[in-house]
């Protein structure tokens, strides 16, 4: 998952300026996701191609990140679904600006942009997304 998530953030526009090295998002996997978040992975022929991270208790898609190779498959989609059953009653999230095709893949699914901010780790721009029934 850590590798996927770094290839993924290291896409123009998706990840920070400077993108940790892959060994904190593996910690951070193994501290922060795991523990606290529900996973959701989505497989193909036994290898991970997808994952989710659900804050359920926060009601916040923490993570979605697909392998660039499978991008626009409908992986995502089904990864954005499990969030809505998840939390039914509604959840957030928040991408870059940059971030086109995922602002156009929330915004295809239902999701509203509703406020821009600035990102309290690496300090750029983001915008949040919120999905409610």
């Amino acid at each position: 998952m850590a590798a996927i998530w770094h290839a993924g953030a290291s896409l123009p526009g998706v990840g920070p300026a400077v993108l940790p090295p892959i060994a904190d998002l593996c910690e951070r996997l193994r501290l922060d996701l795991v523990p606290h978040c529900r996973i959701v992975v989505a497989e193909r022929a036994g290898e991970i191609v997808g994952f989710a991270a659900l804050k359920l208790e926060e009601r916040v898609l923490d993570q979605l990140f697909v392998r660039a190779g499978v991008l626009g498959g409908g992986i995502g989609r089904r990864l954005l679904d499990e969030a809505k059953r998840a939390m039914p009653e509604g959840f957030t999230l928040f991408t870059r600006p940059g971030n086109t095709r995922a602002c156009r893949f929330y915004e295809t699914a239902g999701l509203r942009r509703f406020r821009t901010d600035i990102h309290p780790r690496f300090g750029d721009t983001i915008v949040f997304y919120g999905w409610t029934p």
